[in-house]
């Protein structure tokens, strides 16, 4: 199976490939998270496209992206009414040059990457979607692709998301300062996240009790 065709599937939404298709659908599901509009301890921190011109570059960007083998985005679709709710994407992708006769010498799956460029329609915020969204990711690239380790990073001041990556089992590395602009025009710095092939088990099973209690 390749970038362009993943779809991953769970109990409350399906993660299917990112199409041009969707852009409609993405800009009304985003329409009610402008950060001037919305509960700023929610997308303060998040880039959420406005509007068919911004979704455009975005599903673009996104596209070109996995052209280039750097990322697989995703639509994230509600089950119950396969209505469109959002965006996710692996991106950071890397492939490594393993010595030959390496145990992952030709190895045609990633062997790093990054979770990320992640969004909720307000309907969808607290649903459960985005905890089933991140299992699913997780699971797939730890237990089909195999990789040694999956990252996140987000706005030093987003206390909100560092909890939930924290409850889900990553690990926090540190900052990297000045990294980038963020969505308020400041200088962003992020804290870098992340979860090691052997504490999946252990993040997987904390994942699934949340998702049961949920």
């Amino acid at each position: 199976m390749t970038s362009h065709d993943l779809t991953l599937t769970g109990q409350l939404i399906r993660l299917e490939p990112l199409r041009r298709d969707h852009i409609g659908a993405l800009a009304a599901a985003s329409a009610a998270l402008d950060p001037g509009m919305t509960d700023p301890e929610i997308y303060s921190w998040t880039v959420v496209p406005q509007g068919i011109a911004e979704m455009t570059r975005y599903v673009e960007t996104a596209l070109e992206w996995q052209d280039a083998g750097t990322a697989i985005p995703f639509t994230v679709v509600r089950l119950r009414d396969n209505a469109i709710i959002g965006s996710t994407r692996y991106w950071n992708i890397e492939r490594w040059a393993w010595p030959k006769g390496s145990p992952r010498d030709g190895n045609p799956y990633p062997d790093i990457c990054e979770i990320g460029w992640t969004w909720y329609s307000r309907p969808a915020i607290r649903s459960g979607a985005n905890r089933e969204s991140k299992f699913l990711m997780l699971q797939h690239a730890f237990e089909v692709w195999n990789v040694l380790r999956v990252c996140l990073h987000t706005d030093s001041r987003n206390q909100r998301s560092q909890a939930a990556m924290e409850g889900i089992g990553f690990k926090k590395e540190g900052v990297i300062r000045a990294h980038k602009l963020a969505v308020d025009g400041a200088v962003r710095d992020s804290f870098r996240y992340s979860m090691t092939a052997a504490e999946w088990p252990e993040a997987k099973q904390r994942l699934l009790e949340q998702m049961q209690q949920h």
